[in-house]
């Protein structure tokens, strides 16, 4: 995940208690009661903290995530290995998601997400630790790894819906998108060019260290945020009740969330992993990395600061279909040149998915006083419809790739339909897109 002028924060009108959480709350519901603002949509302090908090978490990640698997690639040069790896996360984040809800709403959020940075940085501290018999624990790795996921993406996507509103979230997802791309431009790089001018694995080791030592500030920041208020009993059977509903809104919208999950299950390790396997070079894939988030960051910003709710559907539907046409060069030929040109195009094209694919769920979730009380529990939906997608994506890679190994053509087929899973996003959430909320 990835964006200014401030209204008078609300933090700035009342003592600074341990409770101030709360009246951050107050003040977006009133917002989106009031409907459209004629004000442009500003992020308070604490929206700022907290976005300077998931720049960390996305640098340090952005610094080694992609090298992990590049890592374990050159120990044992197997595909399902990888995704047995990846799979592993995924089971895990959603297992954490799911139990660590009933925390989140009745405890600490704040030490929640802040457990979360500190698992990433324990992480990596095991990587550095076992070297290359890092391979030979992927179970183990996996899950800390999905443990620490999601504890802190369960603990912030609450935290982000609390201190935003209707009227600023596509804004704040737009920042975000500028961090998450200033943090992909310019991390991976580091890392490539660290990594081939060091002999061995010495490289791989220092931007290892250096992910912890960035974990570590995230956890020591993350003290900054305001404890949030404690609301209710978490219900361990919304989800069930929700799905239900033949009439409701989230069985469309957790279908389209399996969807978009199927995609980022897979593209998110297989694409660094094709570019070491066209080129042989870790620095190539830092290059692919600056350029891509380069554009990105540009896209992101001008998506975030000008995309209005009435146009999600259909800039979504461009968003879409342009990530699915990138796609078709790999039939032709799989080099460095062609991935590029794939990396650019989904940077400049997947803001108009991702912003209104995210902005409209947390719009659902805050659309009433009663849904918005509920918050955790959508959010755990909305993670549960995610993970299940990515570990289906997974497993179907792991099928394919187990079936035919050594086929060019198999993979491209995967990767056209694995990635073609976002049209169905947009198909089941086309009627969701503009819903606004309600007084």
């Amino acid at each position: 995940m990835h964006t200014k002028e401030r209204l008078i924060p609300q933090w700035m009108t009342r003592d600074h208690d341990e409770h101030n959480g709360q009246s951050d709350l107050r003040q977006n519901e009133g917002q989106e009661k009031q409907g459209k603002s004629k004000a442009k949509p500003r992020l308070n302090k604490q929206a700022w903290l907290l976005l300077f908090v998931i720049g960390l978490f996305g640098a340090a990640n952005a610094l080694s995530g992609t090298f992990v698997n590049v890592y374990i690639w050159k120990v044992k040069n197997d595909f399902v290995l990888i995704g047995w790896f990846a799979f592993t996360h995924q089971i895990a984040m959603a297992i954490t998601f799911f139990f660590a809800g009933k925390w989140v709403k009745e405890g600490n959020k704040m030490i929640t997400l802040r457990l979360g940075v500190a698992l990433s940085a324990v992480f990596y501290l095991l990587v550095l630790f076992l070297e290359r018999a890092a391979a030979d624990w992927i179970v183990l790795l996996g899950s800390l790894q999905g443990l620490s996921s999601g504890l802190f993406w369960l603990a912030f996507n609450v935290v982000y819906f609390e201190i935003t509103d209707a009227n600023n979230r596509d804004r704040f997802n737009g920042v975000a998108g500028l961090l998450g791309s200033g943090a992909g431009m310019i991390a991976p790089w580091i890392s490539g060019f660290v990594i081939t001018r060091l002999p061995g694995s010495v490289g791989y080791r220092w931007i290892f260290a250096v992910s912890l030592g960035v974990f570590v500030l995230g956890v020591v920041t993350s003290f900054f945020l305001k404890k949030r208020k404690v609301e209710g009993t978490y219900e361990w059977l919304l989800t069930y009740r929700a799905l239900r509903q033949k009439e409701g809104p989230w069985r469309k919208i957790f279908a389209a969330l399996v969807a978009q999950g199927v995609r980022e299950g897979v593209f998110g390790f297989i694409i660094g992993l094709m570019i070491y396997m066209a080129t042989q070079n870790e620095m190539d894939i830092g290059n692919f990395s600056l350029i891509t988030s380069a554009v990105a960051l540009v896209s992101f910003m001008v998506v975030g600061r000008f995309l209005k709710p009435k146009w999600r559907k259909w800039s979504m539907l461009i968003g879409v279909t342009m990530m699915i046409v990138v796609i078709i060069p790999f039939f032709w030929s799989v080099n460095y040149t062609v991935l590029l040109i794939f990396g650019i195009g989904i940077a400049l094209f997947i803001p108009l998915y991702t912003i209104p694919m995210t902005s409209s769920v947390f719009d659902m979730i805050g659309r009433d006083e009663k849904s918005a009380s509920q918050r955790v529990e959508y959010v755990v939906l909305r993670e549960t419809g995610l993970n299940v997608g990515r570990m289906s994506g997974t497993l179907v890679f792991i099928l394919v790739i187990s079936l035919a190994p050594s086929s060019p053509q198999a993979l491209n087929w995967l990767l056209l339909g694995i990635g073609s899973s976002p049209l169905f996003a947009w198909w089941f959430m086309r009627n969701q897109l503009t819903l606004k909320s309600k007084g």
